[in-house]
């Protein structure tokens, strides 16, 4: 009980801090985006086929994501197994925040594969290196992504990994494009979301989405292919796609 009132408690305490500077919106359309002055005060007021973008946890919060309820909130070790990661596998860990997942891929991809921590704030990134330096962690490489761009090499990653993250891209359609782009044919692209099909889920509903959702805004992309959703975590689901190899 107690890590669900932290939880929530940060994310209403995440949603205030940011609304505070927002400018006011006023209902447009622009091209795939809609922007709506009434909003869920824990989002942006930006809209992507019908569902509104949420608020980017800052790097101030950076501890929040070692807490110690995190284990039995989502099950880690779970959620790694589930993924099969190889030894010498690259994989992209996209908005990696403080490294939580990254390290722990780091140690399954062995010396010869590579993790690369993708985030949009250096202050992140620095605790990424700190960490690697520390703990003499060699294959972990930290990348300044941008908004629109996780800046990847294309056809050079067998698996991007994005957990709790996606819903708070301020551009999916652009950011995934990209990242579809950066996997090699056969490469994985893994969603792991809050659940918004479970009330139970303690989360802000901005903060959660729907298998459906996902597989909605994933089919604007015909080199995809949804291979299946993972349902055994605690209050998530890892919702997995491939991409398929180019035509001959």
């Amino acid at each position: 009980m107690a890590g669900r009132i932290l939880l929530v408690g940060f994310l209403v305490l995440l949603g205030g801090s940011l609304r505070a500077q927002e400018a006011p919106i006023k209902d447009k359309t622009d091209g795939r985006y809609e922007w709506k002055a009434k909003h869920d005060p824990n989002g942006i007021g930006k809209f992507y086929m019908g569902r509104e973008i949420a608020h980017v946890m800052g790097h101030a919060a950076a501890t929040w994501l070692e807490r110690p309820e995190r284990e039995k909130e989502e099950n880690p070790k779970k959620l790694l197994e589930e993924l099969k990661i190889r030894e010498g596998d690259v994989v992209a860990d996209i908005g990696a925040g403080s490294g939580y997942y990254s390290f722990k891929m780091a140690k399954l991809v062995g010396p010869k594969g590579k993790v690369l921590a993708v985030d949009i704030q250096p202050e992140m990134l620095d605790i990424i290196k700190e960490k690697s330096k520390k703990e003499e962690v060699t294959n972990v490489e930290p990348v300044l992504g941008g908004e629109a761009d996780p800046k990847l090499k294309d056809d050079s990653v067998d698996m991007i990994l994005m957990v709790d993250v996606y819903h708070e891209f301020a551009q999916p359609h652009e950011m995934t494009e990209k990242m579809v782009k950066a996997l090699k044919p056969g490469g994985r692209l893994v969603f792991v979301e809050f659940r918004l099909e479970d009330d139970n889920v303690p989360i802000k509903l901005v903060h959660k989405m729907s298998e459906r959702q996902v597989v909605k805004e994933m089919s604007e992309f015909k080199n995809l292919k949804h291979a299946g959703t993972g349902k055994t975590l605690p209050w998530q689901h890892v919702i997995t796609f491939v991409k398929s190899a180019p035509a001959k």
